[in-house]
């Protein structure tokens, strides 16, 4: 049986471990995911949110080793029998299923740091996705910036403003400090909208080598 990729060019791919049968993450994978998965014998998926085809454990070398691909009855759905190398979780737990609808709580802790892995960008975009997400009403300053659109835009422009008269005519411990409230406000902001920080990575690779000339010339009008 074979995957008709012309109806289905985005199919669920579910990673389960190959000895306890416990699953451990979905992603999603295209044509070219799917072969590179079978050809390598490591888990390829393709990022909604990033837009782009993605070895997993390509930053945090947590891989998943292939030991059997199944497909479903449809052919628009494979279960991956892995070996996970590490956690399968970006938030640092063994799989991303770690929270309880029933118990509304979270039953697995974090194994790994990821701030060591992925960097404090991404962890910290992540952290905002989840106060986005809960449903618990907290204090959060972040989750009132994501509720009050206004407030959070006025927000990124007070920053802005504050981190050009740093770099005018303030120390360099203060423009340090200017632009990390400038950059946190900036990544609520793209959590709001569900744009993912490598998004942002991707379009300045595509800039780079390019003069800025070129670069004005070459976007969309």
């Amino acid at each position: 049986m074979n995957i008709h990729w012309q109806k289905n060019p985005l199919i669920p791919a579910i990673a389960q471990d190959y000895k306890t049968g416990e699953v451990l993450m979905l992603a999603y994978m295209n044509e070219e995911a799917y072969n590179l998965t079978l050809s390598t014998g490591y888990a390829h998926y393709f990022s909604r949110s990033r837009q782009r085809l993605w070895k997993k454990g390509e930053s945090s070398n947590h891989t998943q080793e292939v030991k059997d691909v199944l497909l479903d009855c449809d052919a628009d759905t494979v279960v991956l029998k892995i070996k996970q190398n590490g956690v399968a979780c970006h938030t640092g737990r063994k799989s991303c299923f770690f929270t309880s609808v029933i118990k509304d709580k979270i039953v697995l802790e974090k194994e790994v740091d990821t701030d060591s892995i992925y960097g404090v960008v991404d962890t910290l975009y992540h952290t905002i996705l989840e106060r986005k997400n809960s449903k618990e009403i907290t204090k959060s300053w972040t989750q009132k910036l994501l509720n009050n659109k206004e407030l959070m835009v006025s927000k990124i422009i007070e920053e802005a403003n504050e981190v050009c008269v740093a770099v005018d005519r303030e120390s360099d411990k203060q423009v340090i400090y200017e632009m990390a409230d400038l950059l946190y406000h900036s990544l609520v902001a793209l959590g709001y909208r569900d744009i993912t920080p490598d998004r942002v990575k991707q379009e300045l690779a595509r800039r780079f080598g390019k003069s800025g000339i070129e670069e004005k010339e070459s976007r969309d009008s």
